[in-house]
């Protein structure tokens, strides 16, 4: 191995969930997924990363990219890093990542870039223990990984594992909410939600009037999903020592009323009896008797008054590379400028 290897995880089945149907959200043909690896790799082999590995699928993604990469070598372009596939079976279900995530973390991976949405996100952090990643949006709802172009988030992460720029700006830890179920652990990087259903379906959430309650680790104003209640209602940013707890009502007797995007293009109508703000390790416990919890927008257990279910708003519970902090202080130190004293150069050009 030359130098850190990072880790890619592209989940080709994401954006494929019922909310597709159901609302105007986009899909991501396979294409469109290999060309955002392709300049992902460009980022990473530009700001030094030499080797990297990642997950096969099934879908025909190693071929894409196979291919490009070949023809970029026979035309004498070096602009990508080495290139291997774990050695694992796939299934083109959600197994597969977590198998993926799990590898690289016994590999010793510098990082991991995940490409897909809240739930593919869900599955490496829950098995990548300490390794840090960075988001890629290619989901439905993308509430946790930041919408941003995939090159500048190569060279982030290239910057970040390599030590161009030092851990304290290069990572940042992130809260998330710690879910048992009786014996059962899950985690959600975003928010949990109860609602009435006692059964899993489809998995994912879009009907308001099924909401009950929800807990959130952040919620921002420009976020979509279940979280993006909280973000027009009581914003609670990625790094506030807290979080929100949200308890709904029926609209027509509600105390507050407001439509939030639940999905891409899909308005709903949510009555709010109350907000109230959760701190970090306390442990809480649904106001509903039984229902069904769902975890980043997708429904994964039910539970009834037999079951004891607890939640916990952690801190540093994982780590993810922060891509605006990695730029910034590179960019200030000089460090995409070839020249002889650049930065001080730069500097009394500029008056500082």
């Amino acid at each position: 191995m030359i130098g850190p290897v990072v880790g890619i995880i592209a989940n080709p089945v994401s954006a494929r969930d019922i909310r597709r149907v159901i609302s105007h959200a986009g899909c991501l043909q396979i294409t469109d997924r290999a060309s955002i690896v392709l300049r992902v790799l460009a980022g990473l082999a530009a700001s030094g990363v030499r080797e990297v590995v990642m997950m096969p699928d099934r879908s025909g993604l190693r071929g894409y990219l196979t291919r490009a990469m070949t023809r970029a070598e026979n035309a004498g372009e070096a602009r990508f890093p080495e290139l291997r596939f774990l050695d694992m079976k796939v299934s083109g279900q959600s197994a597969d990542s977590a198998n993926a995530a799990r590898q690289m973390r016994k590999m010793d991976v510098a990082a991991i870039i995940v490409l897909g949405g809240d739930g593919t996100h869900r599955i490496v952090v829950a098995e990548c223990g300490n390794v840090p990643i960075a988001g890629i949006s290619t989901g439905t709802n993308n509430a946790f990984p930041e919408t941003r172009e995939p090159t500048v988030t190569g060279l982030a992460v290239g910057l970040a594992v390599t030590g161009a720029v030092p851990s304290a700006a290069a990572f940042a830890d992130n809260k998330r909410l710690e879910v048992t179920i009786n014996d059962r652990h899950e985690i959600a990087l975003v928010d949990v939600a109860i609602v009435r259903d006692r059964f899993v379906g489809s998995r994912a959430i879009w009907k308001a009037d099924s909401f009950t309650e929800l807990f959130v680790a952040f919620a921002e104003p420009t976020s979509i999903g279940m979280s993006s209640i909280v973000g027009l209602l009581a914003p609670v940013t990625r790094s506030a020592p807290y979080g929100r707890r949200v308890i709904f009502e029926r609209p027509e007797t509600a105390p507050f009323r407001l439509c939030a995007p639940i999905a891409p293009g899909l308005m709903q109508k949510v009555g709010v009896q109350r907000v109230e703000t959760i701190r970090l390790h306390t442990p809480m416990t649904p106001a509903a008797p039984a229902g069904s919890l769902a975890f980043d927008g997708e429904r994964e257990v039910t539970f009834s008054h037999e079951d004891e279910v607890r939640i916990i708003l952690s801190d540093a519970a994982f780590r993810t590379i922060d891509v605006s902090a990695c730029m910034a202080h590179a960019a200030t130190k000089g460090r995409f400028v070839e020249a002889d004293g650049a930065l001080s150069v730069f500097n009394r050009q500029l008056g500082g």
